[in-house]
């Protein structure tokens, strides 16, 4: 198997495009990619200061290293969950990340904010880990951005992550959900600019480009991830890319041309209100997040370590 562009050995072959490329290659390839993304769709500029979500994992570590190698300027943030061992190597993953960059590193801790992780969190509020953390990490997220001065929130979401949900909102007809997943989420009031420059990259790019740069990584899916609805979605979507290339780039694609056309729909709904106590946008009269603070945590302060790597 040849190279598509220089005829060398080949290292990665790319059934969805019919192509192979050496290492070398596939890193320009991967890399024009992405760029080619952020241009077309305005995901970022030389004026913005970006703020990439970072969960110890391959896409999102290989985001922050590619938007740093295209010039951006990009820190981290890193949710940690309170996952024992899992959470420990993640930070660790992270930090390595952000001593190689140069860039500062912003992490908020389950455990210091509610005195417990989010798997007994859950529990006592009788909700999924996965909707409570993702509840959660919106917010925090979102938070960062606006407490630091940060006008967009990069997330390594990928082709397969999009895929998958959009299967399952297909599926269930969840039209609130429907016609958001785009590859960029404007800045409402008090929320911030988000973007997903891996919405066209797969999953398996997105390792590859990890190794071939060597990022090390987190090879373990977050242990509460299990049995989860989406992990379902992608084996199915698999199935068929093995038996299709390229098809679920197409239903990417198409989604997105439908999406343009039907967007509004996604927007026809009632209008929120603002939290009483931190002015995040909400349905009742405090947000999700300040709920939770005040029945479990230590108070509605979000505080956030900075961690800040040495010189070189």
């Amino acid at each position: 198997m040849k190279c598509r562009v220089c005829g060398a050995q080949a290292n990665i072959r790319l059934p969805q495009y019919n192509s192979a490329l050496c290492a070398g290659d596939f890193i320009a390839f991967f890399e024009k990619r992405v760029s080619g993304t952020i241009t077309k769709y305005g995901l970022l500029s030389e004026q913005d200061r970006a703020l990439v979500a970072v969960s110890g994992g391959k896409d999102s570590l290989s985001l922050w290293h590619l938007l740093d190698r295209l010039g951006f300027s990009a820190d981290g943030i890193y949710i940690d969950l309170g996952i024992k061992e899992y959470s420990h190597i993640s930070l660790v993953k992270t930090r390595q990340m952000a001593d190689r960059l140069h860039r500062r590193l912003y992490s908020f801790s389950f455990s210091e904010a509610f005195s417990k992780g989010v798997k007994e969190l859950a529990r006592m509020m009788k909700r999924p880990p996965c909707s409570l953390c993702g509840t959660i990490k919106r917010y925090v997220m979102n938070r960062a951005c606006t407490d630091y001065g940060y006008s967009v929130l990069a997330t390594g979401h990928n082709l397969d992550d999009e895929a998958s949900a959009l299967l399952g909102n297909m599926l269930h007809w969840k039209e609130e959900y429907l016609w958001k997943k785009g590859v960029v989420l404007e800045a409402e009031r008090g929320l911030a600019k988000k973007v997903k420059p891996f919405f066209l990259c797969s999953e398996k790019e997105a390792a590859a480009y990890a190794l071939l740069n060597n990022i090390d990584y987190i090879y373990d899916e977050c242990p509460y991830s299990l049995g989860a609805k989406t992990l379902l979605y992608k084996s199915l979507l698999n199935r068929v890319e093995d038996v299709s290339p390229a098809t679920k780039i197409a239903f990417l694609k198409g989604y997105l041309k439908r999406a343009k056309a039907e967007g509004s729909r996604g927007q026809e709904q009632e209008e929120k209100g603002s939290c009483s106590v931190c002015g995040y946008p909400s349905y009742g009269e405090q947000c999700n997040f300040c709920r939770l603070m005040t029945k479990f945590g230590s108070g509605p302060a979000v505080r956030f370590d900075v961690y800040v790597p040495s010189e070189p």
